[in-house]
């Protein structure tokens, strides 16, 4: 009997990967914006409860994470209040929740990959509620899986760091890029096609928190690098000349950033019985679709 997957959040990065990748899995029922509003986190209660469905996945988040420090009741809202309820109403219906999070629930002061076990600290708005929607989750449901992820880019969505650039990259010559922040580029697709093997192995025994990300790390002042690199090999046209490594401190933000934030993901690759492939890899592919896909 096929399973219904209720997902939410289906019109992110994220999400519209999981529409695609979820489907050989269940009946995909998929709500988004406009037609439900995740700040009113009611109004999706009795979505599950028309629906009835087995497991549900919530990529659903406020992830705008400087304009979280002016919006702290809206990112709460979406990122708390929302996976809290969810999880209540996934624990009546005994559905199991797959729930995605960030590595802004650390605050970076580690010298090595960041296990599940560690303890969070986060330091910015957008990583305090996430962090309180991992824990309204554990809270009111048993069955569940946290996914922490990080520096997610990917060809849909509005706006990520790979658009930003390759947009700056067509409108400047000198690109200025922080250098000091440490992490893992991760494909939206990867994320995607990692929850959507996780759906068979779902089961009491496998709830609990878990980090994935493609393997490597970089800078965002590498990834910048390698964008440029691998753009100008496909032959998209490019303006920029330079681009300069800077410090944290000369690019001010709202929000404060970990500055090392690589999550280790031994935990998740023993369930899948794989290693994520490495980022620059991803990017490659990422964007030779990407181009395809604009011609």
């Amino acid at each position: 009997m096929s399973k219904l997957i209720l997902l939410i959040g289906s019109n992110g990065q994220v999400g519209k990967e999981l529409q695609q990748t979820l489907e050989p899995y269940g009946n995909i029922v998929a709500v988004a914006r406009p037609t439900i509003d995740f700040s009113q986190p009611d109004t999706l209660r009795q979505v599950i409860r028309d629906k009835q469905p087995q497991i549900i996945v919530n990529a659903a988040a406020y992830t705008a994470v400087d304009k979280a420090e002016s919006e702290p009741e809206l990112a709460q809202a979406i990122n708390a209040t929302a996976p809290g309820m969810l999880a209540e109403e996934a624990e009546k219906q005994g559905a199991f929740l797959i729930h995605i999070s960030t590595d802004y629930v650390f605050d970076g002061n580690n010298c090595r990959p960041y296990q599940e076990t560690d303890a969070t600290n986060p330091l910015s708005v957008y990583g305090k509620t996430k962090l309180a929607g991992e824990q309204a989750v554990i809270q009111k449901s048993d069955r569940y899986l946290i996914l922490r992820t990080a520096w997610v880019y990917g060809a849909f969505g509005k706006s990520n760091f790979v658009k930003t650039m390759l947009r700056l990259g067509g409108e400047r010559e000198e690109i200025r890029v922080v250098a000091d922040q440490i992490g893992s580029p991760t494909w939206a697709r990867d994320i995607a096609d990692t929850i959507a093997q996780l759906i068979p192995k779902l089961n009491s025994e496998i709830s609990g928190i878990y980090h994935y990300t493609n393997s490597g790390v970089a800078s965002w002042y590498d990834f910048a690098v390698a964008i440029f690199e691998e753009a100008q090999q496909l032959g998209l046209p490019l303006k920029v000349q330079r681009i300069i490594p800077i410090t944290t401190p000369e690019y001010p933000t709202p929000a404060c950033r970990p500055a090392y934030s690589v999550l280790a993901c031994t935990k998740i690759a023993g369930i899948l019985g794989t290693h994520a492939p490495h980022w620059r890899q991803r990017l490659r592919k990422m964007l030779g679709e990407l181009i395809v896909n604009c011609d």
